[in-house]
């Protein structure tokens, strides 16, 4: 039978600045969101582990990018589940820590339009040469880079999820022709043509623009590898703003150093980007410190948002959102 109230603890971890932040202020605006709740959930706050010992002993729900998870069964005996702040939850695999019958729930869709906006620049800097023009800038040399307009290019979106559709979506919008990649193939309403994975290798050069969107797996680990970069024509443009090894990196910087493409990069391994790392110095490539789609204003909003919603699916003995399946790691 469903629970008639909940406890819901939420856990900061500093180190991951204020976007991330799920405060007093956050927390009790967002149940103020949820009318429905009122009386229905109690809430706890911490801080780095101040509190986390003992509102573990009562928590129903526990929301955070991560908590020490050994023995968790005995230390969080009423867990249901456990939602992580973002999409990734590469660090959380595999999932033998979680309490019997508990659940992992995730972020993914949240960045939705943050993560639509940052791609539609990225793939227009590359149309418009504009690594390129930073890379002559910074070598003091003048050196003019002319481009066509981006209406009838070809954009391949690899994972046509929450954000990869809404891409496509935008792209459809401006004259683009569209072919999206996703583990199932299955058919997407902004996108021209669909295909699974196995597929990259007849699709790359057909490709100007190749927009990385999927999750990083055992599977999608360095899918865009060497071989694939070299199937790419010659002046394309890559973005990867999903996870840094579903792209080879190494591979990547000598065909930029050889100026046979450019780059939009938003994520890497380790983060931050060490300074000695090559890709500082690498020509036709700019680089955003993984800031592309975290918005400072509205994504721990949105994020606390699920959370109660799926408060109130439980407590109505629904299924929860954004439920993570430990077959695929998202």
């Amino acid at each position: 039978m469903p629970q008639s109230r909940i406890h819901l603890h939420v856990e900061n971890l500093s180190a991951l600045g204020p976007v991330f932040e799920a405060g007093r202020r956050r927390v009790r605006e967002a149940l103020a969101r949820r009318p429905a709740l009122r009386g229905k959930v109690r809430t706890s706050i911490g801080y780095d582990g101040d509190v986390l010992k003992k509102r573990l002993k009562t928590a129903d729900v526990v929301f955070a990018w991560d908590i020490p998870r050994h023995d968790l069964a005995r230390r969080a005996p009423r867990l249901k589940w456990m939602h992580a702040h973002g999409a990734g939850v590469n660090h959380l695999m595999p999932l033998d820590w979680l309490p019997p019958g508990a659940a992992l729930t995730n972020s993914r869709g949240i960045h939705g339009r943050r993560a639509t906006e940052y791609a539609a620049m990225a793939i227009l800097m590359l149309n418009n040469r504009v690594p390129e023009m930073v890379t002559n800038q910074r070598r003091g040399r003048w050196r003019q880079c002319f481009n066509s307009n981006v209406g009838g290019k070809t954009l391949l979106i690899v994972g046509v999820g929450h954000i990869g559709g809404a891409v496509a979506k935008w792209a459809k919008g401006m004259d683009m022709h569209v072919i999206g990649v996703r583990r199932s193939g299955r058919r997407h309403r902004y996108a021209d043509e669909m295909h699974t994975p196995g597929a990259l290798a007849e699709l790359l050069p057909r490709a100007d623009f190749v927009l990385m969107s999927a999750p990083h797996t055992d599977e999608s680990h360095h899918m865009i590898g060497a071989r694939e970069l070299a199937l790419m024509k010659k002046g394309a443009g890559l973005v990867n703003y999903s996870r840094a090894n579903c792209v080879d990196y190494d591979a990547l910087i000598g065909r930029l150093e050889r100026g046979e493409m450019s780059a939009v990069l938003d994520v890497f391994d380790p983060e931050p980007l060490p300074a000695r790392s090559p890709l500082w110095e690498a020509p036709n490539v700019i680089i955003t410190p993984h800031c592309s789609s975290d918005d400072s204003g509205y994504y721990t909003p949105r994020t606390l948002d699920l959370v109660f919603e799926n408060v109130e699916r439980y407590l109505a003995g629904r299924p929860l959102r954004n439920r993570v399946r430990p077959e695929l790691r998202y």
